[in-house]
């Protein structure tokens, strides 16, 4: 049985030193090679998962033509980002999981030949888009992350007027600020904008609705509106010295990384502390990328600190062992209990407690029991918070009648339409934080909820 193609790296030693990507892509030997791996099912389990549908069997096919063109072709019928995807979507954890391959041996690497896919077009430049006869219809986009983003290209490829609006001064939500260079380049980013761009949609950056709009004047204003605002509002462990100097949320930290070039200071004009001694609270995605993150700013030690154990870790495995080769420290089983105070409010160290695994919770996960007398301290002068996220309520202020949970999350039914006539929303704002491919099919579902509305 013939074995999956690695994807080549730069090594971790090399790496560490820059903000280019880690993974440098399959070569066009490699790509047939891996698709080769296909057996073509008559019954594919991995277009079942995955949240955009893409018929995978049938680019893959044309992969083992040597049809890239045609392979790139069947992934944009279903999925408007597909050089994002196949560098940050959890492949493993969906299509690839289902792969009947992966029985007996590796599943098909799905996520890297949709990647090359991707690559290939755009060295060979992207053809136009295909657009429908303009229907006369207006939707408005607020937010121009993932989710947004496939929501505005299938509603321009319909015909329909689209209107994005986008809080910061670029497009791309968490895309652009809070994914690194190293694992998405955004200049990838910017072309996928683009390509929406090409299709009709128009882009308002620096376009705060709640503040500059409300959602009710958009109601006025347009057919029919999309929120996939995201969820931008950084979570706190509430414990003593969250406000001290060097003390980071990761969404501000990732924030001046990756849109505003901190790591490129003076060239780009925002600082970011850079410190000696780096933890990082949390076990998720965005948790190592903060913490490799740190790493690349010049850190001597950048440590996790998690309160479950490495099963728990809720990251991608590949990333897992991306920050574990690049030297990043694993504390496990331990929970930050208060931030040390030293000179001039500055960090200068974090009090932690050791953990243990008890029951198991409402998560299904077993529940971190703080282990009596094992009080410790690790030394810190920086301190990022990866805890989780929840939506903004800025889009709520001048809404009357959005329904939204207690969490503040927005209320949807299975079709993506919220408590408003017209109003659909999906991705974070809907699930809180989740991955880039569920807010993209979210989008999917509300852009066909959106056309099936104004056809009415």
């Amino acid at each position: 049985m013939s074995i999956t193609q690695e994807m080549p790296e730069q090594p971790a030693e090399v790496r560490i030193h820059n903000f280019e990507e880690v993974a440098l892509g399959y070569t066009e030997e490699q790509a047939i090679l891996e698709a080769e791996r296909c057996l073509e099912c008559k019954k594919p389990k991995c277009v079942e998962g995955c949240p955009v549908n893409i018929d995978i069997p049938g680019f893959i096919s044309s992969m083992k033509e040597g049809n890239f063109g045609e392979a790139i072709d069947v992934i944009k019928r279903t999925n408007t980002l597909p050089a994002v995807c196949g560098r940050v979507c959890p492949q493993e954890e969906q299509c690839e999981q289902l792969c009947i391959l992966g029985k007996k041996s590796e599943p098909i690497s799905i996520g890297r030949l949709e990647r090359f896919c991707a690559d290939r077009e755009r060295e060979a430049g992207v053809k136009d888009p295909v657009v429908a006869e303009p229907t006369g219809k207006k939707v408005a986009i607020v937010g121009t992350g993932p989710a947004g983003l496939t929501a505005a290209s299938d509603l321009a490829k319909a015909g329909h007027s689209v209107t994005m609006f986008e809080a910061l001064h670029e497009a791309g939500g968490v895309l652009i600020y809070g994914i690194p260079e190293f694992r998405l380049p955004k200049a990838i980013v910017k072309e996928e904008v683009e390509y929406i761009m090409k299709l009709g949609a128009e882009l308002k950056v620096g376009y705060v609705i709640g503040r500059i709009k409300t959602l009710d004047q958009l109601e006025k204003e347009f057919d029919a509106v999309f929120l996939g605002t995201g969820a931008g509002l950084p979570k706190f462990m509430g414990i003593e010295g969250e406000n001290l100097n060097g003390v980071y949320s990761a969404n501000e930290f990732l924030t001046r990384v990756n849109l505003m070039k901190a790591y490129r200071f003076p060239e780009y004009d925002t600082p970011i502390k850079r410190g000696s001694n780096v933890i990082v609270v949390g076990g998720g995605n965005v948790a190592m990328d903060a913490a490799r993150s740190a790493l690349r700013l010049g850190a001597d030690e950048v440590s996790i600190v998690y309160r479950r154990s490495d099963e728990e870790l809720p990251a991608r495995r590949e990333e897992i062992e991306h920050a574990k080769e690049e030297g990043i420290v694993f504390r496990l089983l331990t929970n930050p209990v208060r931030i040390l105070e030293g000179e001039n409010m500055a960090v200068n160290g974090v009090e932690c407690i050791k953990m243990e695994l008890g029951e198991p919770d409402d998560s299904g996960r077993r529940r971190p029991v703080a282990v009596e007398g094992s009080e410790h301290v690790i030394d810190a002068d920086i301190v990022i918070m990866a805890i989780g996220t929840s939506p903004n309520p800025i889009i709520f202020d001048g809404s009357k009648g959005l329904e939204v949970t207690p969490w503040g999350t927005i209320v949807v039914n299975e079709a993506g339409m919220t408590s408003l006539e017209g109003v659909c929303a999906g991705g974070d704002a809907v699930t809180g934080a989740a991955t880039v491919i569920s807010a993209m099919g979210a989008g999917k579902q509300a852009a066909e909820t959106i056309n099936d509305y104004l056809s009415k």
